[in-house]
């Protein structure tokens, strides 16, 4: 029944209407994949000669274990916020002679093979191999293996229990931080007391056994919810909703482009990858302190800093402005068919973006504490998002052809993505960084800044020459776009 299931699968892939389309992306993606596969496999096989000659006085097998507890809440978290829940098109199969309990067990066996599960063993399998070739006790070492393997599993069906629940997030990633505070601080040792659990796992295999009724709980949970699931009614069921509104009259005061801010901030609030997009520009506020406290970059690659500098405001102003107008393509031939000055439409996108780099700008404030020329950055960073990303954005939204389904959550979702959205990073990271890296090196480090700042007001300075040309290139390919949007996704 499994290789029935896997050659149907198999089918519906290949014949697939999407089937062919975005071949590059991919191979790109693959591309992606694989990297990540060869830099895990690298750590495997080489991390625990470098945790031996950077630490010689302590054990490479009790210093990962140490680090484990926050490595497993990490992952919760990554899986939550990227793993698709398993899926499959059931709903011809309901009417079949085929027992639901088969279909079940299929979907979640087959969410074990999943890449995420895959890419944590491509460590831990080769560095288990070092370890028993270092001469590690053979039983010790594969039952820690073991115990890594279930713990991964284990993570995989946890995710599906807590995927889509806010408040598992925040508690998972509260308990994360709290952690990590409490290490930091020095309240409790809490490397120490993690590096415990699994040092005893390797002392005694045994311990595995509870890694096993962990994962078979979890299944039964996930087998138990799923099986609730799998019914005809439930699968061709509409799902009604109740509209929620909210009052908006302030937007009037915005003038001509206040219809399409309403518009705009409704898509964005009802809809889940929209939703995403603005809950995750807030998150790349903390972006800047992955580089900002890394001593490394600090002294030898000073330029990544405006790469940070440039995520911190321009969250929003990347991840949505990327995709205009497809945020609309469910109904770009209704709008379309109005009258209105495309000029406003485009304004009110320009608006938004624009909104919201400040807004993020005057919450990175804090920055400050890491020097004003951090902050400086960050500064000059803004005046570019607004003033160049923001139009390049724009302008290249003219190039959007596919569709995007709202509907769908924003991570690890690729509906939309073309060759526009790899190009376009181009620009709009790498003139910035040219310009500091230029200006530093000819000048000084305030020149570079500056420099990235009087590119920003000068695109300000010719906004409207700017917007006049977008419009026209906007209204030349408006039944292209028409025609693009109105295909499925």
């Amino acid at each position: 029944m499994i290789s029935h299931f896997l050659k149907l699968e198999w089918k519906q892939f290949v014949r697939s209407a999407t089937f062919g389309k975005s071949i590059a992306l991919k191979i790109l993606m693959g591309f992606f994949a694989l990297y990540f596969i060869v830099t895990f496999l690298a750590i495997g096989v080489g991390g625990y000669f470098i945790l031996k000659k950077e630490f010689p006085d302590s054990d490479p097998l009790q210093l990962v274990n140490s680090y484990l507890l926050f490595a497993i809440l990490g992952d919760l978290i990554f899986r939550y916020l990227m793993q698709k829940l398993p899926i499959m098109n059931i709903k011809p199969m309901l009417t079949l002679p085929i027992k639901k309990s088969k279909l079940v067990h299929y979907v979640l066996r087959k969410s074990s093979f999943s890449f995420f599960n895959i890419m944590g063993l491509f460590f831990y399998i080769p560095f288990a191999v070092v370890l028993i070739k270092e001469g590690y006790n053979t039983a010790g070492v594969l039952g820690w293996l073991f115990t890594m393997i279930l713990i991964i599993q284990s993570a995989n069906f946890l995710n599906f229990i807590i995927n889509k629940n806010n408040i598992a997030l925040g508690v998972i990633g509260t308990i994360l931080l709290s952690l990590i505070g409490l290490q930091k601080f020095d309240i409790v040792d809490v490397v120490g007391y993690g590096g415990q659990i699994f040092d005893a796992i390797y002392a005694n295999p045994i311990y595995s056994i509870v890694g096993v009724v962990v994962l078979v709980v979890l299944y039964q949970l996930n087998y138990k919810q799923l099986r609730n699931q799998v019914y005809l009614d439930a699968a061709v069921a509409d799902k009604v909703e109740e509209a929620n509104t909210s009052d908006m009259t302030w937007a009037d005061k915005l003038g001509d482009i206040a219809p399409f801010i309403k518009n705009d901030m409704r898509l964005i609030w009802r809809n889940k990858r929209t939703k995403t997009v603005f809950m995750m520009s807030f998150l790349f506020l903390f972006y800047g302190l992955i580089f900002f406290t890394n001593p490394l970059i600090i002294e030898k690659m000073p330029i990544m800093f405006i790469f940070a500098a440039l995520f911190v405001t321009g969250g929003f102003t990347l991840n949505y402005g990327q995709f205009i107008p497809a945020w609309d393509s469910s109904h770009y031939k209704m709008l379309m068919s109005q009258s209105f000055r495309y000029r406003k439409f485009l304004e009110s996108k320009w608006f938004l973006m624009v909104a919201m780099t400040v807004i993020l700008y005057f919450l990175s404030i804090p920055y400050i504490y890491f020097g004003w020329d951090i902050f400086l950055m960050i500064t000059a960073g803004a005046i570019f998002n607004i003033g160049f990303n923001s139009l390049f954005l724009l302008y290249a939204g003219s190039f959007n052809r596919k569709r995007i389904d709202l509907t769908k959550g924003g991570f690890s979702n690729m509906q939309g993505t073309s060759a526009t959205q790899f190009l376009i990073v181009l620009p709009i990271m790498g003139i910035p960084m040219l310009l500091f890296w230029g200006f530093k090196a000819l000048i000084s480090f305030n020149a570079g800044i500056i420099a990235i700042a009087v590119v920003g007001i000068l695109g300000l300075v010719l906004k409207n020459y700017i917007m006049n040309f977008i419009e026209k290139k906007y209204i030349k390919d408006k039944y292209a776009m028409i025609n693009a949007f109105g295909k499925e996704a």
